[in-house]
């Protein structure tokens, strides 16, 4: 699919603050696909489709998870985290997206998950650097990513689970495999 194909179909599901984030999130992954070796059209394609689910009902989002069986300990968890397993269904449903890898990119983009590939970390990490974020920590994401892919992948799960636990929070199980997962793999 091209670019402004899928930029066309994505703008009519969003905001035009959340389109502009899918603009930033999408320049960030072709830059890191670019610099790590990943395919930078799959790259900017899960990038276009990371949100596409995120302004959906929460109704129409929560009878996919449970009509499509997938994992019910969803619903336990923040509907924040629906929109990315619901996406990707959907751009597969909608959209006619049939690459998994990129279907998994977009499905694992909120909570990452253990085994993590190259595609799924660009788009973790494209999506929390992208230049419209601005939060405490971001910045020093943004120069790890520069030089170590799961050095910023860790710092940026750190941050969002510390995050969580400050608000008081529950973190989805995935999120803590993850993060385990690649500290125990990348030698810590």
């Amino acid at each position: 699919m091209e670019r402004e194909q899928a930029l066309k179909i994505v703008k009519a599901q969003l905001t035009e603050h959340r389109y502009q984030h899918t603009i930033g999130v999408m320049e960030t992954a072709i830059k890191l696909a670019d610099k790590y070796g990943e395919d930078v059209q799959k790259a900017e394609l899960a990038a276009i489709f990371h949100d596409y689910a995120k302004f959906r009902p929460k109704e129409e989002m929560l009878q996919i998870i449970v009509e499509q069986k997938m994992p019910a300990e969803l619903l336990d968890y923040n509907s924040e985290l629906w929109h990315a397993p619901v996406g990707a269904y959907l751009a597969e449903k909608e959209a006619g997206i049939t690459d998994h890898e990129v279907l998994d990119a977009i499905r694992y983009h909120t909570s990452g998950r253990v085994g993590m590939t190259l595609l799924d970390k660009i788009i973790y990490l494209a999506d929390y650097i992208e230049p419209g974020r601005h939060f405490p920590g971001v910045d020093e994401v943004r120069a790890m990513a520069d030089a170590d892919l799961d050095k910023a992948l860790i710092q940026s799960m750190k941050n969002t689970i510390q995050f969580l636990m400050k608000k008081n929070q529950p973190v989805f199980p995935d999120t803590f495999n993850a993060y385990n997962s690649i500290v125990k793999n990348s030698g810590g």
